[in-house]
């Protein structure tokens, strides 16, 4: 006899893709929302079993035509009997959601072995008021698979444990409002071996039990000092002063924060002193002015990227502490000429006060820079505001002996603008580095030459 072999035949045509291996389709449905991947049980018996076994479970309430549905529909995927493994569970709301769902999901998605988890997550019902913070399950500081964890509760979550963390995996850590405490954090820290990337944001340091002002951060001199960050590739950092710190840098005649913050803050620093690629706030850089001498070397730091920031003199300071430094960005050129511009290494800026002859910027003739980024170049400038960011760029180029390639981006719809800038730089007599390359990039036109 001959056998017969059945075809899926959908509407009198053959249905090629039901007939692919499971382990295809589940690859395939992988890249759907799930709210879609869902809707592909209605089209037979055989694809019914199939979103149990989808590697990535991605919600968003955004397509659901009532949100709040995204609770009951994530809830009853979960409640599957489903062994499998997960890759991703990503769930992104809006709409107000119980957050007491949410961490059952993640205690769920961790049976399954989760390498990657992503929650932002609104305010709540009401069940909880903003005060309190929700605690998370204590497995998912003892999970051997996560590599990605990003949490960002609206209502923030409560980092806290009493034994020991083991996150062998985990490479990238996104804390967004949340609380801890000093002895949390370094045990946190200290099992994340391989840690690459950590993000801290809207921090509540919770020390003697006393609730401070959020958004600061303080970080116990004694105890941080046993804790490093080895494996931390990118860091970027955002700090404030403290009211009462900023009382005390405004009366203080030696214009320094105290002892013990300059402590605290060395210490961090000194935590982070091995990263690749650093980000630092205009708030960051306000701190730094305070205590410029505190400032490790960051012998392994390739890029800078630093937020505009009118103020410079803590810049001088880094520089000269990055030995390796390849590429800096500047995500905004402002500048007001201070005090300490007239010192030889209180500033990046070309000396403004001609009677004091040619002050020379150590930290800039002694940069090995080789790559130059400026940002919104002459975003909200008023005329003289526009002439002394090309100044800066001038002295940029007059001064680094290092530079190949300087970049600006140029946010105009005048093409003139920017064939004027492209002829002022090209007017330079004198420039430090024997081969440099100035383009500058503007949405309709793009010009590049070599100075």
């Amino acid at each position: 006899m001959k056998s017969k072999k059945k075809k899926n035949v959908v509407d009198g045509s053959r249905d090629i893709i039901s007939g692919l291996p499971y382990a295809m389709l589940c690859h395939i449905l992988s890249f759907l929302p799930t709210k879609e991947a869902a809707s592909t049980t209605a089209l037979s018996k055989r694809w019914k079993p199939l979103l149990a076994f989808v590697p990535n479970l991605d919600f968003d309430d955004s397509i659901y035509f009532y949100p709040r549905e995204i609770s009951w529909t994530v809830s009853w995927l979960l409640q599957a009997k489903a062994k499998s493994p997960l890759n991703r569970f990503q769930v992104k709301c809006k709409d107000v959601v119980d957050q007491y769902w949410v961490l059952e999901w993640i205690q769920k998605v961790l049976k399954r072995g989760v390498l990657d988890i992503d929650l932002r997550i609104p305010t709540s019902l009401g069940y909880c008021s903003r005060s309190n913070f929700y605690p998370l399950p204590s497995k998912i500081f003892m999970s051997k698979t996560l590599v990605r964890l990003k949490i960002e509760f609206e209502d923030g979550v409560n980092f806290s444990v009493d034994g020991d963390v083991s996150l062998p995996k985990l490479k990238i850590l996104y804390l967004d409002y949340f609380q801890t405490d000093t002895i949390t954090f370094n045990k946190l820290v200290s099992g994340c071996h391989v840690l690459e990337e950590l993000v801290l944001v809207n921090l509540k340091w919770n020390w003697n039990y006393l609730d401070p002002m959020p958004g600061y951060l303080t970080f116990m001199a004694d105890r941080y000092r046993e804790v490093s960050f080895d494996s931390l590739v990118e860091a970027s950092v955002g700090l404030r002063l403290t009211p009462d710190q900023i009382v005390h840098v405004t009366c203080s005649s030696e214009d320094n924060l105290e002892p013990e913050d300059e402590i605290n803050l060395k210490n961090l620093l000194m935590g982070i002193c091995n990263v690749k690629i650093l980000f630092l706030s205009c708030d960051t850089l306000k701190v730094l002015n305070y205590c410029s001498e505190t400032i490790p070397v960051f012998n392994s730091l390739m890029q800078l990227t630093v937020e505009p920031c009118v103020e410079w003199e803590s810049l001088s300071a880094l520089l000269k502490n990055c030995p390796n430094l390849e590429t800096l960005i500047f995500q905004g050129l402002q500048h007001i000429f201070g005090d300490k511009c007239e010192d030889e290494d209180g500033c990046l800026c070309k000396c403004p006060d001609d009677s004091l002859g040619t002050v020379v910027r150590n930290c800039l003739v002694s940069s090995p820079v080789k790559v130059l980024k400026i940002l919104k170049f002459r975003e909200n400038c008023d005329i003289d505001e526009i002439e002394e960011q090309i100044e800066h760029v001038k002295h940029f180029l007059e001064t680094m002996p290092n530079l190949e390639n300087v970049t600006l981006y140029y946010n105009t719809p005048d093409g003139e603008d920017v064939m004027k800038v492209c002829k002022q730089l090209q007017k330079i007599r004198r420039v430090a580095s024997a081969k440099c390359n100035v383009q500058i990039i503007s949405d309709n036109l793009s010009l590049s030459s070599t100075i």
